[in-house]
């Protein structure tokens, strides 16, 4: 039997190294899910999960590799010459998966984003699922939904977008956002209360978050050339010919945005609804007035 066998890889070389690969290829794969299965349980509720199943398809595709290399080396001699010529016209077919390839070297080894993060990328807001060799993979946000929430659909942007357009990323270093609620007042509110109210709930509401948040703006201060900034909500006035808008400033959690600021609102309306006497909202009104109705207006206060 071995001596068959023997013979028969002398007599065709190159069916026998794929044979030989193809086993390889089979018991690769056996492994790297019976490894799998063994892990699952203790990582299947931690985010390591998902590196882990990323660590083990590298290390398959690299052992693969080798592989492929090591059994048809000798075959692949003959293909020198016709891949030196053939270098300059695939690269610029493959231009764009070169850089795309390029660009998830980057993100890996840039610190651009990791997966979980919030980020807008080429056009795109929602949070990282997965990060590919040539494309990121988005769980897309905003579009037809309000308030940073999902709408379902998978997104995924080339790599290559890294280089021509900006990153943004919403929980890099820095978790929380800073954002604003306007509130119109009539001319004549008590704007003094009103502003203490609308001060006093934003500190009820989101008063938890300073201590964090000042640990990590030390941090990104560490970091970059960044100037302090107060993490403390404040209310500013200002008014124009219809109304006075008070505006809340404050900072917020960049997955919680909605929920805290409909919370506020509804703390504002009960607020004001108990000085109601003193705090009136105010809102913007028009008059539409037809063109015939205006000229006979203006005849009739003629006569």
């Amino acid at each position: 039997m071995r001596e068959w066998i023997t013979q028969y890889a002398e007599a065709y070389p190159l069916i026998t190294n794929i044979i030989i690969f193809v086993l390889i290829v089979v018991l690769v794969l056996i492994i790297r899910r019976f490894t799998l299965n063994r892990l699952y349980k203790r990582y299947k509720a931690s985010e390591n999960w998902y590196v882990t199943r990323k660590i083990a398809r590298w290390m398959t595709n690299f052992i693969l590799g080798l592989s492929f290399i090591y059994i048809f080396g000798n075959d692949l001699t003959g293909f020198t010459t016709a891949i030196g010529l053939a270098g300059a016209g695939v690269t610029y077919a493959l231009r764009e998966v070169i850089v795309s390839f390029a660009g998830w070297f980057a993100i890996m080894f840039g610190d651009f984003f990791k997966t979980g993060d919030r980020v807008l990328l080429g056009g795109s807001k929602g949070d990282v699922i997965d990060i590919g060799l040539l494309r990121t993979t988005l769980m897309e946000m905003g579009q037809w939904v309000d308030g940073d929430q999902y709408t379902g659909r998978i997104v995924r942007v080339a790599n290559s977008y890294i280089f021509t357009s900006p990153v943004y990323n919403y929980s890099a270093d820095f978790k929380f956002l800073w954002d604003e609620l306007h509130i119109p007042l009539h001319f004549g509110s008590d704007i003094l209360l009103a502003k203490t109210i609308v001060l006093k709930i934003a500190e009820d509401t989101i008063g938890t978050y300073n201590t964090e948040a000042e640990v990590e703006w030390r941090n990104m201060k560490r970091r970059y050339r960044i100037e302090n900034a107060s993490l403390k909500p404040q209310v500013y006035i200002a008014f124009d010919d219809n109304f006075i808008t008070l505006s809340l400033r404050y900072i917020v959690d960049t997955r919680e945005r909605r929920g805290v600021k409909d919370r506020m609102y509804i703390a504002i309306l009960e607020q004001f609804q108990q000085v109601e006497d003193e705090v009136e909202l105010a809102s913007e009104t028009f008059e539409i007035i037809h063109e015939e109705r205006q000229k006979r207006k203006e005849r009739n206060d003629g006569v």
